[in-house]
């Protein structure tokens, strides 16, 4: 989609959006929080719709000539090169967001990031087109790296700077909602078409459907972002420079150590998040006898007790402050990687309890993980800072975690794989420290 055809789109539905609110009013603060939580949603049920293709189907579909465990491992390299992708997106949309404007930002951004998605749903299997299938696989990857690196907003950050004093850690966990909630409807979806199709079924149309229903999500979430931006009250914060975009490498200048110190803050929550979503999933549908159905739901409660959980952070986070938070959550996710990785092979049982546990840490942790240092940027760089910051928290706590963890379990034993969660936890102290220190010695 070309710059020229975006700004046109764009402008149709910024229009259209400026309708609704010229009849019901400008958006209210809990109408602004509803849009943030689609646009979350829809976010995160791509994300965690190519996760789980990326162990019950693509290594069956793009690698059958491999054996199950290396099919997974290159299913899970290509997954990671969205979060390798993520900060170049975030440099061309920035530069976009400039000379454009946000509306046609975000209108080029989920147009890119639904038809990727969507694309995925027509991949043809190597049975077809051979090793091309793997590559058009990668290139529709990255298109969606791209396309996540242009949708930042800065909404999260701004929901906790903005908010009332004694309300941030509550504003701050709203956009976090996203996660649990996409994760529910995708990890659903799995479940229902593998437990209700046939094995040729599912894996000639059955497991294409999620990702054509990304598509009509993205849909939702587009309008719902524009119908944000052209509020009056989002105006005022872009024009006041806490959503000004800023060139990329003047923001490094500027405020490079800000950005290493927010990417490493919330590092134990993002390893977490795979290490309870989709790690567990593989090495179950690898190294037991269960069908991948079972675990999926197992993996819906599991999110039902996060979403509560990030909801619980908000009113622990407003009493106890959100950096004590993220280091107590830290600390506990470090004693966690010490015994729970075993626990998947405890049967039934052992698998409830390392999801419950784990998604009571990830939503306590990753329900504060939005905007824990966005605070010490300077108002000219915060927007470009944040994104950033987020982009790099993906890729270093994220975006590998699932091959990491699943090789060295492979290798080493299922305890290995609590190192890289250890190593995350490690890192979060360190840089909740230094963030302390910085804004120490910068506001005395």
């Amino acid at each position: 989609m070309s710059a020229q055809t975006a700004a046109h789109t764009s402008a149709t539905f910024e229009r259209d959006a400026r309708i609704v609110n010229a009849r019901h009013g400008d958006a209210s603060p809990g109408e602004i929080a509803i849009g943030v939580i689609i646009g979350r949603t829809s976010e995160f049920f791509d994300f965690f719709v190519f996760a789980i293709a990326s162990v019950i189907v693509f290594p069956k579909l793009v690698f059958p000539y491999l054996d199950a465990l290396n099919g997974t491992l290159l299913s899970f390299a290509i997954f990671a090169l969205a979060f390798v992708a993520r900060p170049i997106g975030t440099v061309i949309f920035m530069a976009i967001d400039r000379n454009y404007g946000r509306g046609v930002k975000l209108t080029i951004t989920l147009f890119l990031l639904g038809t990727c998605t969507v694309a995925i749903a027509f991949l043809p299997g190597y049975d077809q087109i051979g090793a091309a299938s793997a590559v058009l696989l990668a290139l529709f990857r990255i298109g969606q790296g791209l396309a996540l690196g242009g949708e930042w907003d800065g909404l999260p950050s701004l929901l906790a700077i903005n908010a009332p004093e004694n309300r941030r850690g509550w504003y701050a966990m709203i956009p976090q909602l996203g996660a649990p909630l996409g994760l529910i409807v995708a990890a659903a979806l799995f479940a229902f078409f593998v437990a209700n199709l046939s094995s040729e079924d599912f894996f000639d149309w059955g497991w294409r459907y999620p990702f054509f229903v990304a598509f009509a999500i993205n849909v939702v979430a587009l309008f719902a972002r524009l119908r944000m931006v052209v509020t009056p009250e989002y105006t005022e914060l872009f024009e006041s420079q806490d959503l000004q975009p800023a060139p990329v490498v003047k923001t490094l200048r500027a405020e490079g150590a800000h950005v290493v110190v927010g990417a490493f803050a919330p590092l134990a929550s993002f390893a977490l998040f795979h290490m309870v979503t989709v790690f567990p999933l593989s090495w179950v549908f690898l190294f037991t006898a269960e069908g991948p159905a079972r675990f999926l739901i197992i993996e819906t409660i599991g999110a039902a007790v996060g979403l509560v959980a990030i909801v619980v952070s908000g009113f622990v986070a407003d009493r106890i402050g959100r950096r004590n938070l993220l280091a107590g959550t830290a600390a506990a996710i470090a004693a966690f990687s010490g015994f729970a990785p075993q626990l998947l092979n405890g049967g039934e049982v052992g698998e409830v309890i390392f999801m419950v546990l784990g998604f009571i840490l990830l939503g306590l942790s990753f329900g504060q993980s939005s905007g824990a240092v966005a605070a010490n940027f300077s108002k000219a760089y915060r927007y470009t800072g944040s994104a950033l910051t987020t982009d790099l928290a993906w890729l270093f706590g994220a975006g590998f975690a699932p091959l990491v963890a699943l090789f060295l379990a492979s290798r080493f034993g299922i305890m290995a794989a609590g190192a890289y969660l250890l190593s995350g936890a490690i890192c979060t102290l360190l840089a909740l420290a230094v963030s302390s220190q910085f804004q120490t010695r910068e506001h005395p």
